[in-house]
């Protein structure tokens, strides 16, 4: 088995509202191992319909759902986005994961070392902001914030060649065998994964399981 630079995969979807509250905790990771490992995000494609479906029936479970994740995480959802959540005969709302998989496919092109924290800005849009994820302008003040060139950004945003890597990430979550979001997984060689947490995980326990692999792959190398 080959050995390679061991890989964090964060599986994720924008919609997801347990990887919002798990955001903080990813990017704190992300910051403290950038030495020590690589680190991508794969979206899941969580919410595919087949046809447009509207928001309410989701706006109505998250209702209740989103004080638990605000309990258990300690992150706060914006009242922009409770908005929608609390008028589920008003909004206008259609959710649809590709779009934010395609625009973070597009994004990893400039900054792949960066990809977990546009994720988390694309969350921050949505479950504060309450910005559309659908919607083409929901993604323009990102790229002021990155420096990500409008004109070609846009232009991949809307081609069949980033549509198709968003289904391929799709695919390959599906492949690893998650079933849930988040997700975190550890690749140290061509074929052996580690699952390091499945469902919300705190900071210390993440720490704790990425330590303890760290350390076998220490004593394996001796």
């Amino acid at each position: 088995m080959e050995q390679i630079q061991p890989t964090i995969y964060y599986c994720y979807d924008a919609y997801c509202g347990w990887c919002y509250g798990f955001s903080p905790v990813i990017s704190q990771i992300t910051e403290e191992y950038e030495d020590k490992l690589a680190f991508d995000v794969l979206s899941g494609g969580m919410i595919l319909p087949e046809e447009p479906t509207h928001f309410a029936p989701m706006a109505r479970y998250i209702q209740t759902a989103y004080k638990r994740v605000e309990e258990i995480t300690g992150i706060k959802f914006g009242q922009d986005f409770l908005w929608h959540v609390f008028h589920p005969d008003e909004t206008d709302w259609y959710p649809d994961s590709t779009k934010p998989a395609i625009a973070l496919c597009v994004f990893k092109d400039y900054y792949p070392d960066q990809a977990i924290f546009f994720a988390r800005d694309l969350q921050y849009a949505l479950n504060f902001e309450g910005r559309d994820l659908t919607d083409n302008e929901a993604y323009r003040h990102l790229l002021d914030k990155w420096n990500i060139p409008v004109e070609s950004f846009y232009s991949k945003l809307k081609s069949e060649e980033y549509r198709e890597k968003a289904y391929y990430e799709f695919a390959l979550v599906k492949q690893l065998q998650v079933t849930g979001f988040p997700a975190v997984l550890m690749q140290v060689t061509d074929s052996k994964f580690y699952l390091l947490s499945s469902g919300y995980t705190d900071y210390e326990t993440l720490k704790r399981r990425i330590d303890k692999v760290l350390e076998e792959l220490a004593a394996e190398a001796k």
